[in-house]
């Protein structure tokens, strides 16, 4: 799968997870390190993207589980995802 077609994936996952209870959320943004992980060379604006959309999700992947608020977090998450799809 290309790297567009991954940041597509996590686009749709995280606007899904978005609306999602944070029970049913977690699991869903778990799923996503497959698909952040790095496949082989990439430029470096891709390796860049990529890293941004994997800290993003992470931040809210840390919240969730200790139950403090996500304000800010998910469009800080779909915005990092949204520049990986437009890298090259």
């Amino acid at each position: 799968m290309d790297e567009s077609l991954k940041a597509a994936s996590v686009l749709d996952i995280l606007r899904a997870a978005e609306h999602a209870p944070p029970p049913a959320a977690l699991p869903m943004l778990n799923g996503l390190v497959g698909l952040v992980q790095s496949s082989g060379a990439a430029s470096l604006e891709v390796e860049e993207a990529r890293a941004g959309a994997f800290m993003a999700i992470c931040e809210i992947g840390k919240a969730l589980h200790r139950g403090q608020p996500t304000d800010g977090l998910w469009s800080a998450a779909i915005d990092a995802a949204e520049r990986w799809k437009a890298a090259r």
